[in-house]
């Protein structure tokens, strides 16, 4: 299985393994991780499983669609690496994937 790092605001890091298909957001929410809210189940109805995603994997994921971006445009302190978990779907492409949280989510 994929291992994806979460990391929260102060610096903690949960490593955890993922299963392929299942969303970086589905991952957080069956292990806990805090963080990711994911207040509307992954519908893209929110943006309350906003996170930042290393730098060097941008260019690894495919690119965030107009309404993704619409709801990064709402979350807690957009920055140009930040994305929905719940709009990135775990493969093997991912393994070492590692994502920040912001310090809230709106």
């Amino acid at each position: 299985m994929p291992k994806i790092t979460y990391i929260d605001s102060t610096g903690e890091r949960r490593t955890i393994d993922v299963e392929k298909s299942l969303t970086v957001m589905e991952g957080a929410v069956q292990n806990q991780i805090p963080g990711i809210d994911a207040d509307c189940g992954g519908g893209m109805a929110c943006a309350t499983c906003h996170v930042y995603v290393k730098e060097e994997w941008l260019n690894k994921l495919p690119k965030a669609e107009d309404a993704e971006q619409d709801m990064i445009d709402m979350a807690f302190e957009p920055k140009k690496n930040s994305r929905l978990s719940c709009q990135l779907i775990v493969s093997d492409e991912l393994d070492g994937l590692v994502v920040t949280t912001p310090s809230k989510q709106t």
